[in-house]
C-alpha cells in the first residue's frame, strides 16, 4: 500500500475543520485508510538509522505533525492532500464530488501534438496530453504537485516503465509540439538538474552523467529504460526546443515555477490505458487551482507515418464519467446488510459515486442500483467494487454481527491428505520436493519430450514463449529444476520430486455458464 505523508495543519485546512489525533485516526478507519504513523521531520531524523545528522542540522528540521496515511494500491486519487481531503470532505457531506469540465481550446497551435510514429513506436509509442489554464501556484501547492508525479511514477507508472510524467511552463514554449524519437547524440538540451549552471547534454552523455554522478543518483533507476535503444524519446515544441527527454528528465527551459500560470502536461507511455489514468489524475487533482476549478483544456494528439499523412489521433485529457450496475440484492448479501434500494443510493454520493439511481425496470434478482463513476475512479471494475464502497459508506462499524447460519466442522480433502503422506514418506527417502511454475512453453511440454502437440489448455496473450499453455505433465518443470542445477554435487545421485497439479481438456464434464472445458488432476 502506497503510504502519503501530509502535513496535519495543511490537511485540516484542505478539510475545512480540525480533528484530535484519535478522531483522525477514527475517520480514516471508517473511510478505508489507515492512519499509519504520526511523526515530524525532527522525529524521523533522530529515529532514522541511515541518514546520521549533527545536532544543529536535527534543530533545524520543522517539528511540524506529518500525518503517514496508508492507501489502497488502486486508489489513485488519494495519493496527494488535495484527494484525500476532497474524498473526507464529500465522505463528510461538506461538499459534493466536482463535475470536470472540458473546455474549448483557446489556442490552437499549443493544443496539439504530432506524434512521429515510425520512430517513437519502437520506444514509447503512446503520448497523452492536456493544459491547465490560470493556475495559482503556492509553495505548498508547487510541493504537492511535484508529490503527486512521484507518488504515479513509483506505484500505477512502474518506476516509469510504463508510464512518465512531463510538466511544462505553457508559456516558456511555443506550440504545436511533436513527439520524436532521435539517436541519442542528435539530441542536445539543458537539463532540469542542471538549470543553474546551464549546461548541455547530448543524450549519451546525459545518461552517462546519471548513471556515475552522485548528485543525480535519484534518476540511475531510469537510465536501464531508453540507454542501450539507439533512439531516444523527445518532446519537442515548434522551434525545435526539446520539453522532456521522457522518461529520465524535462528540459530546464520549460521548468515550472511558482509564477506559472498555463501547464502543459505530457504522459509518454508504453500503455496507452494507463496513460489516461494517469493523465485524468493528475488534472482532477490539481484543476481546483485553475481559475475555473476543475476545468481543463484538450490536446488533439495526432499520429503521422513518415509521408506526414495523419493515420491516426485522439483528444486528451478523457475525463470520461461512465455508469455501472449492481443489484441490490447483491450489494446486501456481500456486505451482510439490509438496505432498501433509495437509501442505497443515497450512499453512493459519500463515496463519489454518485448521482445514483435505481433502474425503472428491475432485474432476475430485483432492483438495480445504477452508480456515476467519476474519471478519478478507474478501480471500479465489478459489482464487487460497488458493493465495497457502499459498506465503507454505510460504515463498517454499523454491520451487525451475526453467527452464520451453516454448522459445519473444517477438514482436510482425501486427495490433499494422501499427497502430504506421500511427501512425508518420500522426502524421508533422501528425496527434494520442488515447486515449479504450472505455465510453458508449448516446446518444453510436447516437443522437448518426444511428444506429439495435442490440445491444451493455452494462454490467449502470452507474456512470453515460456507461458504459452498450462502444463499437462510435470515432467518439464523437474527438467528445467535439473538443468539450473547442475553446478550441484552428484555424488550421491540427483533426487527432486514434485507432487503438483496439471491440467488437461475436459470436453465430457463442462461446467454450465462458465463453460471451462478442462480439470485438474494430480501427479
Amino acid at each position: 500500500m502506497p503510504t502519503v505523508s501530509v502535513e496535519r495543519a495543511a490537511l485540516f485546512a484542505h478539510i475545512g475543520r480540525t480533528f484530535t489525533d484519535e478522531e483522525f485516526d477514527e475517520l480514516c478507519f471508517e473511510f478505508g485508510v489507515e492512519l499509519d504513523e504520526i511523526t515530524s521531520e525532527r522525529e524521523e531524523a533522530t529515529k532514522s538509522s541511515t541518514v546520521k545528522l549533527n545536532k544543529q542540522q536535527i534543530a533545524a528540521l520543522s517539528e511540524e505533525v506529518i500525518y503517514k496515511i496508508d492507501v489502497p494500491a488502486n486508489r489513485y486519487d488519494l495519493l496527494c492532500i488535495e484527494g484525500i481531503s476532497r474524498s473526507l470532505r464529500v465522505f463528510l457531506g461538506e461538499m459534493d464530488a466536482p463535475t470536470y469540465e472540458i473546455l474549448k481550446a483557446t489556442d490552437e497551435k499549443s493544443s496539439t501534438m504530432t506524434v512521429i510514429q515510425s520512430s517513437t513506436a519502437t520506444i514509447r509509442p503512446f503520448v497523452v496530453c492536456a493544459i491547465l489554464r490560470d493556475v495559482t501556484f503556492d509553495t505548498a501547492r508547487y510541493k504537492s504537485f511535484i508529490e503527486l508525479q512521484d507518488q504515479l511514477h513509483r506505484n500505477l507508472c512502474r518506476q516509469r516503465t510504463l508510464v512518465a510524467i512531463g510538466t511544462h511552463d505553457l508559456d516558456s514554449v511555443k506550440g504545436p509540439f511533436v513527439y520524436d524519437a532521435r539517436a541519442p547524440k542528435d539530441i542536445k538540451f539543458v537539463p532540469l538538474t542542471h538549470t543553474d549552471e546551464e549546461r548541455e547534454f547530448n543524450g549519451a552523455s546525459l545518461m552517462e552523467h546519471y548513471e556515475t554522478d552522485a548528485s543525480c543518483k535519484h534518476l540511475k533507476p531510469y537510465v536501464p529504460i531508453i540507454k542501450d535503444s539507439p533512439l531516444y524519446p523527445v518532446v519537442l515544441d515548434s522551434e525545435e526546443t526539446i520539453l522532456s527527454l521522457p522518461p529520465i528528465i524535462n528540459g530546464s527551459k520549460s521548468r515550472i515555477t511558482l509564477n506559472t500560470k498555463s501547464v502543459f502536461i505530457e504522459c509518454t507511455a508504453t500503455d496507452l490505458t494507463k496513460a489516461n489514468i494517469v493523465l485524468d489524475t493528475v488534472v482532477a487533482m490539481f484543476s481546483e487551482y485553475a481559475a475555473t476549478p476543475f476545468s481543463v483544456e484538450p490536446v488533439t494528439v495526432s499520429y503521422v507515418n513518415d509521408a506526414n499523412k495523419v493515420v491516426k489521433s485522439y483528444v486528451t485529457p478523457q475525463m470520461y464519467t461512465r455508469k455501472e450496475t449492481a443489484s441490490v440484492k447483491f450489494v446486501n448479501s456481500l456486505i451482510g446488510i439490509d438496505v432498501d434500494p433509495e437509501p442505497m443510493a443515497q450512499l453512493c454520493n459519500k463515496i463519489q459515486l454518485g448521482p445514483a439511481r435505481i433502474l425503472p425496470e428491475a432485474g432476475e434478482d430485483g432492483p438495480i442500483l445504477e452508480v456515476t463513476v467519476p474519471p478519478t475512479r478507474s478501480d471500479i471494475l465489478h459489482a464487487v467494487d460497488i458493493a465495497e464502497d457502499i459498506g465503507i459508506s454505510y460504515g463498517y462499524n454499523n454491520i451487525v454481527k451475526t453467527v452464520p447460519q451453516t454448522c459445519t466442522v473444517g477438514g482436510e480433502q482425501p486427495l490433499n491428505q494422501l499427497g502430504d503422506l506421500l511427501r512425508e514418506e518420500i522426502g524421508r527417502a533422501g528425496y527434494v520436493e520442488v515447486l515449479t511454475h504450472g505455465l510453458c512453453s508449448i516446446n518444453d511440454n510436447f516437443t522437448a519430450l518426444g511428444r506429439p502437440i495435442t490440445e491444451a489448455v493455452s494462454l490467449s496473450n502470452p507474456a512470453n514463449v515460456e507461458y504459452q499453455v498450462v502444463r499437462t505433465t510435470l515432467l518439464p518443470g523437474l527438467l528445467k529444476t535439473l538443468q539450473h542445477n547442475k553446478s550441484m554435487s552428484f555424488t550421491g545421485g540427483f533426487k527432486l520430486f514434485e507432487i503438483s497439479d496439471v491440467v488437461l481438456p475436459d470436453k465430457e464434464h463442462v461446467v454450465t455458464e462458465t463453460v471451462v472445458g478442462a480439470k485438474n488432476a494430480r501427479r
